[in-house]
């Protein structure tokens, strides 16, 4: 334990290691009952289908909760100990091991596709696995979009050697990018984030200068894997990359549509809150812009790499928190006739984004948070603590970040964070216990119903971080309540602007690509009319051409149009806070329902059940008006402080 109280998870109720007895008998179980799939796939044609499909079922049930366990703690082990060489080679040999369960997938899909017109006399005589019929028919449809066996297996094959290696080579070129003091790429990437303007500044001046050294490569690992992925949509009969993107989000292009005409419609309101933060940083001297429009004045919009700037203060203006705290609350005084004044020293003591939190401190808060929608919600917070499902301590050998794996065994979750007592990691940790609680939630289903789509993956999450940050907003003082909404609004601002601009230049790239190749100068200029399109005048002249070269997931055959999901995600759990506000304790069933449900049916449908039509602006535009009172009160703030 750490100075912080920052626990090590226990893993003994899934595995005590990979040398124990239960490791080794769950690896036997898992290829044994491989081999039992594969018996029935030989022998399917001498059986009734219906009674065969069901023994088929019950006995990939026993398999895929191994194969989702195995995998997950696989990952889990190295991902706190990457320097461990078993817990690596474990890795790749689960990997190997799934290969081989695709392979019987694939089978197994063939065999219902020649037996399609069985599924109703299936159903009839089985009714137990009508919740099937969802992920069969998906199958099913699947199966139009798929090559012949020998065909996919030299395309993955193929692949290894083209689309991988292409996202290897950019991968491995952005990892080894380096400025002439030796500062990594990606460290000048994090200065983005830093309180001193010059320095964020000058590393986005070099960030840009290491892109466009190499950008002929860059090109040529876009051009390729775009190239690969339109050939093999042609071959496996998708018309454009955006519909296997939303076969594989469980979504129609209807419901997209309105999604995106929705943050469209909301562009004006972000692009106040843009330009409404630069006036702040330029007032206090917090930014190092030199942008000029056409006249020679000083631009009015932000500068890129000015949008998570912090709303801090320098050493030498390290009294213009409290003068701008005081400023405010006399506003307030002289509107309200209220004395909400406070001391420095209360101020001090009632710092939650300037405090280190203990990880005692941020437990008791988030599950106090939790408990404040629903008890259920609450309890399964206090299971997770108690029980030490969450490693948060930081240490060598570790991964960065955070995340949620989720065990069909046992039907419980790990966490891994790192905790350093900063306000936003207490987001995260109430983030990643959201998606814990998302699974908490599928218990009593098949296995096969764990796998819900990106579109939906984000909503427990991102509902919890909102409860979370909503309910700070109400204790926070008043330039704290102006830096967490700017923290909101940055981190939402980045999902739906950013994304949309991710989206319109990601929809270019295909459309062009599908015409010839592409040089580093037309992505250039994609990007830039991508970005004119989302952030207008948001943003000054300072902007990020090259943003083309750094996000990974364009330089993947998996992720085409990675980015409308997160949208999706977090506009459907602003509107579903939205809900909750309207309805009170009540919604937390519906709630509930909705998450249990993720894995069985089409986006659309789950919302109708829940009362939700996604597919109109109006749903959307539930989770839009969140952000517009908060942009609301960050301009309001922003004036009675700089005026």
């Amino acid at each position: 334990m750490n100075e912080l109280n920052s626990p090590r998870w226990n893993l003994d109720s899934i595995f005590p290691s990979i040398e124990s007895p239960e490791y080794k008998q769950a690896l036997d179980d898992y290829t044994t009952g491989m081999e039992r799939l594969e018996n029935l796939l030989h022998t399917s044609h001498g059986f009734n289908f219906s009674f065969w499909l069901k023994g088929y079922l019950e006995q990939e049930e026993k398999v895929l909760i191994l194969a989702k366990t195995l995998h997950a703690y696989s990952y889990i082990i190295y991902s706190v100990d990457t320097t461990n060489t078993a817990f690596l080679n474990n890795i790749a040999f689960i990997d190997e091991l799934s290969l081989r369960l695709k392979k019987i997938d694939f089978e197994f899909k063939s065999r219902l596709v020649k037996n399609s017109k069985k599924l109703e006399d299936f159903f009839t005589r089985f009714p137990q696995f009508k919740e099937h019929k969802f992920i069969l028919e998906e199958k099913i449809a699947e199966t139009k979009h798929r090559m012949s066996l020998k065909e996919e297996e030299l395309a993955s094959k193929l692949q290894r050697t083209g689309g991988d290696a292409w996202d290897r080579l950019h991968e491995q070129l952005i990892s080894n990018l380096k400025d002439e003091s030796g500062k990594t790429f990606n460290t000048l990437r994090n200065d983005a984030y830093s309180s001193d303007p010059i320095l964020r500044k000058s590393s986005y001046e070099k960030e840009l200068a290491l892109l466009k050294q190499h950008k002929i490569a860059f090109a040529a690992c876009l051009n390729n894997l775009k190239g690969e992925t339109i050939v093999l949509n042609s071959k496996r009969k998708w018309k454009t990359a955006l519909d296997r993107s939303l076969f594989a989000s469980r979504l129609d292009k209807k419901t997209l549509t309105a999604l995106i005409k929705s943050i469209e419609k909301s562009l004006p309101l972000w692009r106040k809150y843009f330009l409404t933060k630069a006036t702040f940083l330029k007032k206090n001297a917090l930014t190092a812009s030199t942008a000029t429009d056409s006249n020679g004045k000083t631009a009015k919009g932000l500068a890129f790499y000015d949008l998570f700037a912090p709303l801090e203060f320098s050493a030498n203006t390290s009294n213009k928190s409290q003068l701008i705290d005081e400023k405010i609350n006399a506003a307030e005084i002289q509107e309200n006739n209220l004395n909400q004044s406070t001391s420095e020293e209360e101020t001090k003591n009632a710092s939650p984004l300037s405090k280190t939190w203990t990880f005692k401190e941020a437990r008791t808060y988030i599950i106090s948070r939790y408990e404040s929608f629903s008890q259920e919600m609450g309890n399964f917070a206090r299971r997770v603590f108690a029980e030490n499902w969450i490693d948060a301590e930081v240490r060598q050998g570790k991964v960065g970040g955070a995340y949620d794996e989720d065990f069909a065994l046992g039907h419980q979750s790990r966490i891994m964070t790192n905790f350093t007592g900063a306000f936003s990691d207490v987001i995260t940790l109430a983030h990643e216990i959201g998606h814990a609680f998302h699974f908490y939630c599928l218990r009593g289903k098949p296995a096969s119903f764990f796998n819900y789509p990106m579109t939906l993956a984000e909503t427990a999450s991102t509902f919890a971080e909102t409860i979370v940050k909503q309910s700070m907003l109400k204790e926070c003082s008043q330039i704290e309540k102006l830096q967490l909404l700017d923290m909101d609004l940055q981190d939402a601002g980045q999902v739906l602007v950013d994304i949309l601009c991710r989206f319109y230049f990601e929809k270019s790239v295909f459309e062009q690509r599908a015409k010839g190749e592409l040089s580093a100068e037309d992505f250039c200029t994609l990007m830039k009319d991508a970005q004119q399109k989302s952030y207008g005048k948001g943003l000054n002249s300072e902007r990020h051409e090259y943003m083309w070269a750094v996000k990974s997931h364009y330089y993947s055959t998996d992720l085409d149009f990675y980015n409308f999901p997160y949208a999706f995600g977090q506009l459907f759990a602003a509107g579903l806070y939205q809900k909750y506000l309207k309805e009170g304790e009540s919604f937390a069933k519906t709630y509930k329902n909705l998450l249990s449900n993720t894995g069985s049916m089409k986006s659309e449908d789950l919302c109708a059940l829940a009362g939700f039509d996604i597919s109109t602006t109006d749903f959307w535009n539930l989770g839009i008006e969140m952000y517009q009172k908060e942009i609301e009160e960050f301009c309001d703030l922003v004036k009675k402080a700089t005026d």
